[in-house]
């Protein structure tokens, strides 16, 4: 079972994943972005380093993902990820244009074909203002210098990503997690990881908690 962790930059996606390894009793494959020379770069000129930046991370994805993925799985059964290959695409169509993105587009291709798509993909949703605060908490200083119009626009991104029914290739369910603390409320932890039980029949699981009696309002399952 390969479940992956999905959402915009400051939604929760590895504290999630780490924190639903040791439910699952799952191994763990975190992205690697810190070792992405051109990150900073970018983040203070996107126009001038978005090419760049985008190959380095698709190129690393994409070996992370062919050594490790079917190797944890054969040996462990359960993976959890804080990331999907295929969202890398998603950033390219914000940051690259043209002539760039074409070429872009024909690697992506390429490669994605031989990269092993999750059983599961769960979408953690939150407004710009959330992903903002939690952004400006984690204080990584790469990202001191984010535009609130750069998060406002990948927000969308996201949202439109996982609303195309067309072109899915996994499951996706999107939890609301602007009201959501599983670092530190257990009942919070305890719904999304039933949430996710439900939609893969994996017992056990109850048919509805009582928090999700005042979480469930704007949460979808959305499939093919």
């Amino acid at each position: 079972m390969y479940i992956a962790i999905e959402g915009a930059i400051g939604v929760g996606k590895t504290t999630l994943a780490r924190l639903l390894q040791l439910v699952f009793e799952a191994e763990l494959l975190l992205e690697v972005f810190e070792e992405n020379p051109f990150l900073s770069d970018f983040y203070v000129d996107r126009e001038r380093y978005a090419f760049q930046t985008q190959i380095f991370f698709l190129l690393s994805r994409y070996h992370q993902q062919r050594c490790v993925i079917s190797d944890f799985l054969a040996a462990n059964g359960t993976l959890l990820a804080d990331y999907t290959f295929e969202k890398d695409a998603l950033f390219a169509r914000i940051n690259l244009k043209s002539d760039e993105l074409d070429i872009y587009y024909r690697v992506h291709e390429a490669l994605a074909e031989k990269v092993v798509v999750p059983d599961l993909i769960v979408y953690l949703q939150a407004n710009s203002d959330t992903l903002m605060q939690r952004i400006s908490l984690r204080d990584r200083s790469y990202e001191r210098n984010m535009e609130r119009t750069y998060i406002d626009e990948l927000n969308q991104a996201y949202d439109d990503f996982f609303a195309d029914h067309v072109n899915r290739r996994s499951p996706v369910l999107a939890i609301d997690t602007n009201n959501l603390d599983y670092v530190h409320i257990d009942n919070d932890l305890k719904f999304v990881e039933n949430r996710i039980r439900q939609t893969l029949h994996l017992a056990p699981y109850q048919a509805e908690l009582p928090l999700a009696s005042s979480k469930q309002a704007g949460q979808e399952n959305w499939r093919d």
